[in-house]
């Protein structure tokens, strides 16, 4: 990503959180035939220390990605859209976008087959404690080990990251309010990251 001093975001903190609002990852690998890229969740493996996912990967996919033989890119897109300078000051016609966006790199670690089924099982957990009578691979055991078998699970350790919350620093307050205003009305979780980078409340 461009580097642009103001806009980065070095804090592994922001970067857990941007992880934990934003499960659904992009994986791309260096293979050895050319780039592979893949979509998977993705979520904080939360009893690591530092930066840790945990995934999985749909067979064959991990053979095309040759998973856990070289270092990958896993890109985590937060909030973003087209900021238009009919927002801005008369006269002021350059559009911009905004967007929190973490790049990830680590070697992944590949799991057996038991630390595979509980991974499933805390990802599948993690997104059905939102849902009323969610389910659980707990729910039958039996058929839902004999699916995991077509999955193969990672855990990576993130060993540098490069991540960019690009919200409109560069503007004046009242421009920036009046950014805010018009997402509000569109993307409010952007507006909202664009009020905790100026330390607002986020709106109720």
């Amino acid at each position: 990503m461009r580097h642009t001093p103001r806009y980065l975001m070095t804090d592994p903190d922001e970067v857990k959180r941007l992880i934990r609002g934003n499960a659904w990852a992009t994986f791309v690998s260096p293979a050895s035939t050319g780039l592979v890229a893949s979509h998977y969740p993705a979520i904080l493996d939360e009893e690591a220390d530092g930066i840790t996912i945990i995934s999985h990967f749909g067979r064959p996919d991990e053979i095309a990605h040759e998973l856990g033989q070289h270092e990958i890119l896993v890109i985590v897109q937060g909030p973003h859209d087209y900021v238009s300078p009919s927002w801005y000051a008369p006269g002021d016609v350059i559009p911009t976008w905004n967007h929190v966006t973490a790049h990830l790199y680590g070697t992944p670690e590949i799991l057996g087959d038991d630390e595979n089924y509980e991974m499933l099982g805390r990802l599948t957990d993690h997104f059905e404690q939102h849902h009323a009578g969610g389910r659980s691979l707990a729910d039958d055991e039996e058929g839902t080990r004999r699916v995991a078998k077509g999955t193969v699970g990672l855990r990576m350790s993130v060993d540098r990251f490069d991540a960019r919350a690009k919200l409109s620093q560069n503007k004046a307050p009242d421009v920036a309010a009046n950014v805010i205003a018009h997402l509000d009305e569109r993307n409010p979780g952007l507006a909202d990251e664009m009020r905790r980078a100026r330390s607002e409340p986020p709106q109720a």
